[in-house]
């Protein structure tokens, strides 16, 4: 069974599942005892250290099995974003004497592009590759950009402000072929989608613990086996001499626990949740008119939807639905202390303007029938009131 939240009914409906997630009872159970009885070391030989020990083994083998992978090839981080700069910097310093060229893409997440900018202040160079208007990576342009000096290709598995999920195993393809590695950021898919590491041909990919139901404050990176890194911290033998510092033996238990149950309930889930964003996508279309609906109609995360308000500032029907006590965002929560439109949305051809009025619903575990009716009876009022104060909006209807 699946994170039951029948516990109580909330009074607010999250639709911002993308940014974080509730917590799952059963995580929060598995982790107790590690926060109070269960409080050895794994490095220690003693029963309390094997005790430790146990859990984080089982969890990394739960963590694997998600996507096909063993479990001496799963290295614990604190985060998301972690695993990305580790995967970036570690390939790109380790590999430095055969080349310096790293090629990605312009919607990754700022995890992603502020490590390649900070490369390429240390002399490397970067090829940001553009992509469609449905977000989307094109493979001929991918080898296009690749030269003799590139060492590695990171290319997102599923994009977290428009859901686009991109053709990971023809990347791969291509990868492998020119003898590259590869890197993916599957901080949104992990759970979510069915992910076969040795079938997408990767070499390194990022995960999440909040992402599905796990704590904040725990990730993961997957390392293909006998690939050559640097290790990102220097210290103690943990993580196999990659990573320094006693593991976080709780969150680690909860990230475990999470991701068997995204496993167990990943076909079941995402049908349900590709069913509930359609029934949202298709009332905002029947009910409100001039918006534009972001991402790709069909390779998209069931639970991901973004939509943008012609003539209107998204971060206005944001607050606008906080007051009706219904929780979306204007994008990643990671860049939303910006003013500048989405760069994602503008990579994707969507002007400035209009992409100033998207506004991002991420459906999770929790989300349910009556809280999408409600939505759709909260929204269109909302949208018609800030249009009719809008001169933006008037001039462009005449």
């Amino acid at each position: 069974m699946k994170g039951d939240f029948k516990m109580e009914r909330a009074s607010r409906i999250y639709l911002d599942n993308n940014a974080t997630t509730r917590v799952y009872p059963e995580v929060v159970e598995a982790m107790l005892p590690y926060l109070s009885t269960h409080y050895g070391n794994p490095s220690s030989i003693h029963s309390f250290g094997r005790e430790a020990k146990g859990a984080l083994d089982d969890a990394r083998e739960k963590i694997a099995s998600v996507i096909k992978a063993k479990p001496k090839e799963i290295f614990f981080t604190s985060c998301g974003s972690e695993s990305d700069n580790w995967a970036i910097k570690g390939i790109a310093y380790t590999n430095s004497d055969k080349g310096d060229h790293i090629i990605t893409s312009q919607i990754e997440h700022s995890a992603i592009l502020k490590t390649c900018k900070h490369l390429e202040g240390e002399g490397f160079k970067v090829t940001y590759l553009p992509v469609d208007r449905y977000g989307m990576v094109s493979p001929s342009a991918l080898r296009e950009a690749i030269t003799d000096r590139t060492v590695l290709i990171s290319i997102m598995h599923a994009n977290n402000e428009v859901g686009t999920i991109e053709p990971i195993e023809e990347t791969g393809a291509i990868a492998r072929e020119a003898g590259i590695y590869f890197h993916t950021d599957a901080v949104q898919s992990f759970g979510k989608l069915s992910i076969d590491v040795e079938k997408m041909k990767v070499d390194l990919l990022s995960l999440s613990g909040h992402k599905i139901h796990a704590p904040k404050g725990i990730g993961g990176l997957y390392v293909r086996r006998g690939l050559r890194f640097e290790p990102l911290i220097h210290g103690g033998e943990q993580e196999r001499g990659k990573r320094a510092g006693t593991e976080n033996i709780p969150y680690i238990v909860g990230l475990g626990v999470a991701a068997e149950i995204a496993m167990r309930n990943m076909a079941e889930e995402g049908e349900r949740l590709r069913r509930l964003r359609n029934k949202l996508q298709h009332g905002i279309e029947e009910k409100i008119g001039h918006i534009y609906v972001n991402g790709h109609p069909t390779e998209r995360l069931p639970g991901t939807l973004n939509v943008s308000f012609e003539g209107i500032e998204g971060e206005s029907i944001l607050l606008s639905l906080d007051l009706k006590g219904i929780a979306a965002s204007s994008g990643s929560a990671c860049t939303s202390g910006s003013v500048e439109p989405s760069h994602v949305l503008v990579a994707m051809g969507i002007p400035p303007q209009l992409a100033q009025g998207s506004v991002r619903f991420s459906l999770g575990g929790d989300t349910t029938d009556e809280d999408i009716d409600y939505v759709l009876e909260a929204l269109p009022p909302i949208v018609d009131r800030l249009r009719a104060m809008s001169p933006t909006y008037e001039a462009a209807r005449r």
